[in-house]
């Protein structure tokens, strides 16, 4: 599998950023999708873009949230990563903290997404759209992020087939836990709140 791009530092997911995905579809290939879901219904990308927010969709209620119940069971991918940015409460303090999260090996990981194909009626463009998919917070993420106690659904490479070929509601069940192998994390700049270009490599730096 091949995928020619640019490396992404930072990159907010109001955007709507395209980004490299396997999805089940197709499980030999790494393509773009925009990252936000967008469902069925919607039929234009001016609507598109003032949909509700689908950036994540959390694991325990997937099954049963209308934008996501028709897709994953049927629908699912692979989103590569070096990295995730996650936000810290600090006490005190009106402004969150970020953090960069990775692995120790700092290698790319993969997490695990939903996705719809969505066709613009005006263009008649199809392309996916993805959300990608929360659990629960590891001892670490707990630290972390620890208003909502969330993290991003990271599929391990000996659970990558599984994830994109399970075919019941228990086995997606099954892999949708929170991480545990290890990560690391160190405080960044506060990409939450920054306005401009934030797609630069010292980004990730250590504060």
């Amino acid at each position: 599998m091949h995928y020619q791009n640019e490396e992404i530092f930072h990159v907010s997911g109001f955007t709507r950023p395209y980004l490299p995905v396997t999805l089940n579809a197709d499980p030999g290939s790494i393509v773009p999708a925009r990252w936000k879901l967008i469902p069925f219904w919607v039929k234009t990308e001016d609507d598109a873009a003032k949909y509700a927010n689908t950036l994540n969709a959390e694991s325990e209620s997937i099954f049963e949230k209308k934008s996501y119940s028709n897709y994953i069971g049927k629908t699912r991918g692979l989103l590569y990563v070096n990295g995730f940015y996650e936000p810290h409460k600090v006490a005190g303090q009106k402004d969150t903290e970020n953090y960069y999260i990775y692995t120790p090996t700092k290698d790319i990981f993969t997490l695990g997404i939903v996705y719809s194909d969505f066709k613009d009626y005006e263009t008649n463009n199809v392309y996916p759209t993805f959300s990608v998919i929360t659990t629960a917070a590891n001892p670490l993420l707990e630290e972390i992020h620890n208003e909502k106690k969330r993290m991003p659904l990271i599929i391990p490479p000996a659970s990558r087939d599984a994830w994109l070929s399970a075919s019941t509601k228990e086995d997606i069940q099954q892999l949708m836990i929170p991480y545990e192998g290890e990560l690391l994390a160190h405080k960044v700049f506060r990409v939450t709140g920054a306005k401009g270009d934030t797609n630069r490599p010292e980004i990730q730096d250590a504060i």
